[in-house]
């Protein structure tokens, strides 16, 4: 009850903050909500005096909550269903995976960025945007600063990919299905990779097919979280256990190893089943949905601990890193889509 009672405040603050933001979100779905919820924390932020009755509540919101929307995502992803599509557009999903990390990762050292800021806008940038930096976030030990940042960076280029890119692809004279692999493989988030298939059938009359071939293509690339946030996960218990020997020898693997990343795992293994065993995929959509609230509302929490001065101070490099990944991504999507004949 006494815990309850601290967290009540900060808790309904960010709600408060989440619920116009989630309804901007399907209004403005090439914005997203979580850009929404970020922006309205950092404003809310700077008017705010004392924030210490609402600390508490804020710092599980951006934790917790944030890990219980990671679980429930799993619960958007049938493996069986990506499996048709998967196999066509694996080999250019593994390739702007790989490129967009190993940027980030030589970006990183060359100008000498924080390895949290790093993998974030990496992963973000090759996986799925936002749900990506979620889940990644509480394995590295990322702070809500740099989650902020990481999210604001993939914004600009979402904004960009789902403006351009439907304008890019005509020129190029890509096919329905060229387009929605395109758009699945080189859009960072999700909603801006809906946004952008969404033109293409508006301009080109195809019915929503170009859409519901994106979304195939960007569930598969999704599924990348699992491996490289658990291989995150092993490195930093690695780390870690490491440190702990080194200084007085105490390491417990449980207060290290992201557990929810498992059940993330688990949940999409149900839908799986579930759906082999004839349960149609819209029973799980409220959970869906409700992961999606949830992103939202962790990203409230996130905007009212991020200092807004020192965001815009310190954003050129990230900014720099997104532009390369982002470049990354494209350029060898087209490519791997040039070799193959796909466009």
């Amino acid at each position: 009850m006494e815990q309850l009672r601290k967290t009540a405040p900060g808790f309904l603050l960010c709600l408060l903050l989440a619920i116009p933001s989630w309804w901007l979100g399907h209004l403005f779905p090439v914005f997203g909500g979580p850009v929404f919820a970020i922006v309205l924390g950092m404003a809310v932020t700077l008017l705010m005096g004392s924030r210490e009755v609402f600390q508490a509540g804020v710092a599980f919101t951006s934790k917790k909550i944030l890990q219980y929307a990671v679980i429930l995502l799993g619960f958007g992803l049938n493996l069986s269903e990506i499996a048709k599509v998967g196999l066509l557009s694996l080999p250019i999903i593994c390739s702007t995976i790989t490129v967009s990390l190993v940027i980030a990762f030589v970006l990183s050292k060359r100008l000498h960025m924080p390895n949290n800021i790093s993998v974030l806008v990496g992963v973000g940038s090759s996986i799925c945007g936002g749900s990506a930096i979620a889940a990644t976030a509480p394995v590295i030990g990322a702070d809500d600063e740099e989650i902020a940042q990481s999210i604001s960076v993939i914004f600009l280029f979402n904004i960009l990919a789902a403006l351009f890119f439907p304008t890019l692809g005509g020129l190029l004279g890509m096919s329905n299905e060229g387009f929605g692999l395109f758009a699945g493989t080189a859009v960072n988030d999700t909603s801006s990779v809906t946004a952008a298939a969404a033109t293409w059938d508006t301009l080109h009359g195809t019915g929503g097919t170009v859409l519901n071939y994106a979304t195939i293509v960007k569930l598969t690339r999704t599924l990348a979280i699992i491996p490289i946030t658990l291989a995150l996960a092993f490195w930093r218990t690695w780390q870690v256990k490491r440190g702990g020997e080194l200084s007085n020898g105490s390491f417990e693997l449980k207060k290290i190893f992201p557990f929810f990343i498992l059940f993330f795992v688990l949940a999409s293994i149900i839908t799986t089943v579930a759906t082999l065993s004839g349960v149609d995929a819209s029973f799980f959509a409220p959970l869906k949905e409700l992961s999606k609230f949830f992103i939202i509302l962790a990203m409230a929490a996130v905007g009212l601990n991020t200092n807004l001065v020192k965001l815009v101070k310190t954003g050129g490099k990230p900014i720099l890193m997104g532009a390369c990944c982002w470049f990354g991504i494209t350029g060898v999507s087209l490519l791997m889509q040039h070799l193959e004949g796909l466009m």
